[in-house]
């Protein structure tokens, strides 16, 4: 997902790219190493938490599982009333909550406590030593319809319907010891909203079949009232409410092993940074164009290039809500009092862009796109092959800007963020800025006095290349995928988008990525303890919402905005099980037939998605399969021969595939261009 992943090995036709100093044996590769040893030299690199003692009262480690301060996670106990926010709740976490890395480094829990509740696509992390899922019966990735069975020793309600919720269990299989392995419950489908959920565990089993005894606490506070003076009552308190929930929809707390309780953090608080600073921006332009400058404008002949005969590259100006003039990498939001972002008078953030107009576009004007780079690349994406390929096809120019956030200048804050969390909410921050940067330079594309306007993007004999009919569409891959969702969920301009290779939710990625492999270590030597690390992906994805589709497609799917899911079979580096929770939860179909009978180990194949045969006009996720075995059924990356080639790149070299998108983009009609059969494409 690191490489080429999220961003492609194909990303740039300038320079190295990042994902080739990942490769090589130089540049980043010794900067990682160099950085492990740093802090693998202090020595401080496994002691996990000891047991904690009961808190007098919320907010302190919750005392039903003493193994690790934060589980079982999310969890109302690390929230306190706020009647200002929408769920009524807020984060309240304190540093000595939050998990300090191997040199001790605390965390501030400011970024953290700006929520109303926990992450919509957030694991449940707990600890159940001993456990054994198959012989409780517990819900594999293969089969999520059982998570609603009755007898589920996995309940998930939403106490706001009444109505469960489906799931998928899994012990981590990363985890290097037994008594230190996370019980991951993921949710098949993101939790609605500002809701709140009651999860009940109940008749789990050892590998021989034995039920395994309720912890010391639960077992106290499911049992009689405790007395005021217990240690425990302020917990049996705070957890009544969702115990009576359990028990109406015919849970048994009593003999449970295990209760606990979240909120879901408000859409208004998952997307409101990002609204605010685009609100500001574009009324600040008072519905002007934007300001840019055009840098250079190349000419290429059809000997020099065949497919695109113009380049124009230069720079758009964007408001800049980042704490430091011009925003460099590691900025963070400059913030006023009640924490929102604001806009440092004249600070502005310089967005590169370049553009790639196609040789149709000298005939008939064309479809005006921007395009979404990968992990840690740059604009430079826009020059791939597979992009020239679609923009000469069908007559699209694409226009890309950098992520800044998760662009090529923020490689060094990436590692530092792995180094201590505490530096991490700069990744969104600055990402939500670099948002900001695309919706503008989307808004130049079709604004009367902006692209269209200017002699870069006309004829010598003054005739426009970009069609003012024609309404702007999103085309990313991999991270343009991932942060796609969001673009198109907040644009102003942009009604429908393609999302290539894309998934949602990194804390269900990462671990399932063959590139992150390559940042590991450095998570290692900072967070040692597995069970620790799985906390630490839980509490990296609050924050990371506000700048992936994670946190806006409950908003994308209330919006009427359609999007193009292309899925690559089996893909190495965005994992195939992020992309059916992100159609679920969009409510988009899936093209039928899919894959071939028997490919899918799943006992329903897609579970929870509902098929459609083409044409069908609205969100769709189509599957396009070039022969890669299936990814595995743990929480790991597919590595190794076994696994074959990385499809991850085939669906946009694909001209199929190219086709269907064009068709989308003109008609919002996702046409069937497999014949009938399950897409399938050759290698790249």
């Amino acid at each position: 997902m690191l490489r080429g992943g999220l961003g492609s090995r194909r990303a740039s036709t300038t320079g190295r790219s990042p994902h080739r100093l990942l490769r090589s044996g130089s540049g980043l590769r010794r900067l990682l190493a160099g950085t492990v040893a740093v802090v693998a030299a202090v020595g401080v690199l496994s002691a996990p938490a000891a047991a904690h003692p009961a808190p007098a009262r919320p907010g302190g480690c919750d005392p039903l599982v003493g193994s690790e301060c934060l589980l079982p996670f999310p969890n109302d106990w690390f929230t306190r009333p706020d009647r200002h926010s929408a769920t009524g709740r807020r984060v309240a976490f304190t540093s000595a909550v939050l998990p300090a890395n191997a040199l001790g480094v605390p965390v501030d829990p400011t970024a953290w406590n700006r929520s109303d509740g926990f992450s919509p696509g957030q694991a449940l992390l707990v600890q159940v030593p001993n456990v054994n899922l198959p012989a409780s019966g517990a819900a594999p990735i293969t089969d999520i319809g059982a998570s609603l069975a009755p007898d589920a020793p996995i309940v998930l309600l939403d106490t706001d319907t009444g109505r469960r919720w489906p799931y998928w269990a899994e012990l981590d299989a990363n985890a290097t010891s037994a008594d230190r392995q996370a019980l991951l419950i993921r949710p098949a489908r993101d939790f609605t909203e500002g809701h709140h959920y009651a999860v009940a565990l109940r008749n789990l089993r050892d590998a021989s079949g034995a039920t395994l005894a309720a912890p010391v606490a639960y077992a106290s506070i499911a049992g009689h009232r405790l007395p005021r003076h217990d240690p425990l009552w302020a917990r049996q308190r705070e957890l009544a409410p969702s115990l009576a929930a359990l028990r109406r929809a015919g849970v048994d707390t009593a003999r449970a092993y295990l209760v606990w309780d979240f909120t879901v953090a408000s859409g208004r608080n998952l997307t409101g940074e990002l609204d605010r600073i685009r609100d500001d921006a574009f009324r600040r332009l008072r519905g002007r164009a934007p300001s840019y400058h055009v840098d250079a404008v190349t000419n290429f002949t059809a000997e020099q290039d065949a497919r695109i005969a113009r380049e124009v590259t230069g720079t758009v100006y964007v408001p800049s809500y980042l704490s430091l003039p011009g925003g460099p990498a590691g900025s963070r939001f400059a913030r006023d009092a009640r924490g929102r972002p604001v806009h440092l008078p004249g600070n502005t953030q310089l967005a590169r862009f370049r553009c790639e107009i196609p040789r149709a576009a000298f005939e008939h004007p064309s479809r005006p796109a921007l395009y979404g780079h990968g992990l840690l690349g740059s604009r430079n994406e826009v020059g791939a092959g597979n992009v020239k390929a679609m923009a000469a096809e069908h007559d699209v120019t694409f226009c890309a800007t950098d992520w800044v956030g998760m662009a090529s200048d923020d490689v060094l804050n990436v590692i530092a963020s792995l180094t201590t969390i505490g530096q991490f909410p700069s990744i969104p921050d600055r990402l939500q800025q670099g948002i900001l940067d695309a919706l503008f330079l989307g808004r130049d594309l079709v604004h009367d006095k902006g692209f269209r306007a200017d002699t870069a993007f006309r004829t010598e004999d003054g005739r426009p290349l970009l069609d003012a009919g024609k309404q702007l569409v999103y085309d990313g891959n991999s991270q343009g995928g991932i942060v796609g969702g969001a673009v198109i969920a907040s644009s102003p301009d942009i009604h429908r988008g393609v999302l290539g290779v894309t998934g949602m939710n990194y804390s269900l990625l990462l671990n399932r990525s063959a590139d992150f492999t390559q940042f590991q270590p450095i998570l290692d030597a900072s967070y040692p303890d597995k069970l620790r690390q799985q906390v630490v992906l839980g509490l990296l994805q609050m924050v990371w919402d506000r700048a992936e589709t994670q946190g806006y497609a409950q908003t994308l799917a209330r919006s009427g905005r359609e999007v193009l899911m292309h899925v690559a079979y089996g893909d190495h580096q965005v994992a195939n099980v992020a992309a059916d929770v992100e159609a679920r939860t969009l409510g988009a179909r899936v093209a039928a037939p899919t894959v071939t009978p028997g490919r899918s180990p799943d006992r329903v194949p897609y579970w929870g998605i509902r098929p459609v045969s083409l044409p069908y006009h609205g969100s769709t996720m189509v599957v396009w399969d070039s022969g890669t075995p299936s990814p595995p059924t743990t929480d790991t990356a597919p590595t190794g021969a076994a696994y074959g080639h990385d499809p991850h790149e085939d669906p946009r070299n694909s001209a199929a595939a190219r086709e269907q998108k064009a068709t989308f983009f003109d008609t919002g009609t996702v046409v069937d261009v497999c014949g009938g059969r399950p897409c399938t494409v050759d290698p790249a």
